[in-house]
């Protein structure tokens, strides 16, 4: 499956690293791409493996804000 989620507070290199790491160490998480410009993140994953929830607060664990 394919989702965007909007995360708020990235604004650098490591933001962009931060978000994309926290969500690449779930399992189910295909691809992870960011676009710190407009502060969406596409992800490609497997449901059967990970949930929004569990996204949302890797995310979240880095201390950005997500609104999915």
């Amino acid at each position: 499956m394919d989702m965007t989620i909007q995360v708020n507070g990235m604004t650098c290199g490591h933001c962009e690293k931060a978000v994309k790491g926290a969500l690449s160490e779930l399992e189910g998480i295909q691809g992870v791409e960011v676009d710190l410009a407009s502060g969406k993140v596409d992800v490609a994953y497997d449901d059967a493996l990970v949930t929004k929830e569990e996204m949302k607060e890797a995310i979240e664990e880095q201390g950005y804000d997500v609104a999915i």
